[in-house]
């Protein structure tokens, strides 16, 4: 069975955890090992959301420096923040759409330049799918589903580390019935824009 570590990243509200565990959910479902851990201190004031997740043959959840196979990001920022756990094979999945902080939108901080961030990424590994998750969740019709567009993306690379089937399996019985046909729309559009990378 391959191991695999990811790191998973993004902020309060962007459905980091709901993501998490839609890809643990779908890692059981194919008999595979799965642990999770995550930090979520002041999410809900839109601070910083980390969860990491390991699939396979591995007891803890801890994903050192230099380690982790994938980064699945929900924001730049936090994508860059993640690089000291990247290596040259670490795929990163990232939204190019940034969540502004408190201290950038009342003038006191200056939001990095997205395409420098990602050119230091691209520097360490030049496996990065980075697309507009916000535009794209909205043209399938619900901002909300930003994080089924990530899902699909995922699972539009070949380090996803699950099927599209189970991880489908997955987000079906997660979303509420009143949003599965929008979050299916999403996931396909994820799925979409990752094969166009």
């Amino acid at each position: 069975m391959t191991n695999t570590r990811i790191v998973i990243v993004g902020v309060g509200g962007q459905g980091v955890l709901f993501a998490s565990k839609v890809l643990a959910q779908a890692a059981l479902a194919e008999g595979k090992n799965a642990v999770m851990s995550e930090v979520h201190g002041m999410a809900q004031r839109g601070g910083v959301v980390v969860c990491n997740l390991c699939i396979g043959d591995i007891n803890s959840s801890l994903v050192g420096l230099g380690e982790a196979d994938i980064v699945f990001a929900f924001e730049p920022i936090e994508a860059y923040r993640a690089l000291p756990k990247a290596n040259k094979s670490t795929r990163f999945v990232t939204s190019t759409s940034p969540v502004v902080p408190v201290a950038v939108s009342i003038g006191k901080a200056k939001y990095p330049d997205v395409d420098d961030l990602f050119s230091q990424i691209r520097e360490i590994t030049s496996k990065l799918t980075a697309l507009d998750a916000d535009k794209i969740a909205t043209d399938a019709g619900s901002y909300l589903t930003v994080n089924t567009v990530l899902l699909g993306a995922l699972a539009g690379t070949d380090e996803c580390p699950v099927s599209k089937e189970k991880l489908l399996e997955a987000l079906k019985a997660s979303v509420p019935q009143k949003m599965l046909e929008i979050n299916m729309r999403a996931f396909q559009a994820g799925l979409e824009a990752a094969a166009s990378e």
